[in-house]
């Protein structure tokens, strides 16, 4: 199914962005102050390597792209940097920062942000949440910050449920939890997007059970109650945007299951309140996906990594979408 635009969507072009002799994972992408702002985790592996650091490239085009800062915390991995913009006009970074012993086991974990006025220079981390509780991506609504948590229910046992909560903030940094998730199948990363209505919408990776398909949930402030639709793919480092249209339009990482094995890529899909339904599979494979998207004059604007050229490289896609 596709949106409510007559066309199908068309991939307008493809730039690799970045590649290094690191592991180049994990984008998010903005538009700020007239600039584009790329964000990612550089380390040496997925997740057992050397302690990750964040970078953020700057383009004034979405074609010419320069470093603009590389931010590390000591004695910390950080991951899955996540960008947005404060009510009052602050860039926020929201990042996870992991501590692992020798025998690579992750002994803590603490979700930290932290607020810039131009994407260069940054303020110091402040931690929220409590440890072991990963808040994966913030969306502001009507001034205020709306985020899921998860965190396992037994740390010695990662194959046990895994827990998600949502939270919200004024500030960024101080959260109330609404609502606790009763969902199976260890839910984890999650991103929450608001209809003009207040109606909230998340779409939510899972890991196990009976199947591994995504859910889509729906809710009314003050979001208490909960309608949910399980979609009929897995969805890796899911991301989506809800366009003036109403239209819904996601990216994620899809495992096509063949009788020659499984092959991991990142897609475009049309999305609904209860399906996914990809139109776009993008040039991807192996280790991919956690996507950044903007829609910006009619261009849906996509940024993500993949391992299909050998090593991890971060891409920037633009799609027409009709």
């Amino acid at each position: 199914m596709l949106s409510k635009k007559s066309q199908p969507p068309l991939l307008l072009s493809l730039q690799k962005i970045w590649h290094t002799s690191s592991y180049d994972a994990l984008t998010d992408l903005i538009f700020f102050k007239n600039h584009w702002l790329l964000v990612f985790r550089e380390s040496d592996s997925h997740v057992f390597g050397r302690n990750g650091v964040i970078r953020i490239l700057s383009s004034e085009n979405g074609h010419i792209w320069t470093p603009l800062c590389l931010i590390e915390e000591e004695g910390f991995d950080l991951r899955d940097p996540k960008l947005s913009i404060t009510p009052d006009g602050m860039l926020m970074l929201l990042v996870g920062a992991s501590r692992f012993d020798r025998n690579k086991k992750r002994v803590a974990h603490q979700s930290l942000v932290a607020f810039s006025r131009d994407g260069k220079g940054w303020e110091k981390f402040y931690p929220v949440l409590n440890r072991h509780e990963w808040l994966w991506r913030i969306t502001w609504h009507q001034g205020i910050a709306y985020g899921i948590s998860y965190r396992f229910s037994d740390p010695e046992n990662r194959k046990n449920e895994w827990i998600t909560t949502l939270w919200k903030s004024q500030n960024g940094v101080n959260y109330q939890p609404l609502t606790e998730f009763m969902i199976s199948g260890q839910p984890n990363e999650s991103t929450i997007r608001f209809y003009p209505n207040g109606q909230m919408v998340v779409l939510m990776r899972r890991e196990a059970g009976h199947d591994d398909h995504a859910w889509i949930g729906t809710s009314f402030p003050p979001y208490e109650d909960w309608l949910w639709h399980s979609s009929s793919y897995f969805f890796g480092g899911p991301n989506f945007l809800i366009l003036e249209d109403g239209s819904m339009w996601a990216s994620g990482r899809v495992v096509y299951k063949t009788p020659y094995g499984e092959f991991p890529k990142t897609v475009v899909a049309s999305m609904t309140l209860s399906n996914l339904f990809p139109v776009i599979i993008l040039p991807s494979g192996g280790d991919c996906s956690y996507p950044g998207m903007v829609y910006k004059d009619r261009i849906l604007w996509i940024s993500y990594y993949s391992s299909h050229e050998d090593s991890t490289s971060i891409y920037l896609a633009k799609i027409d979408i009709g």
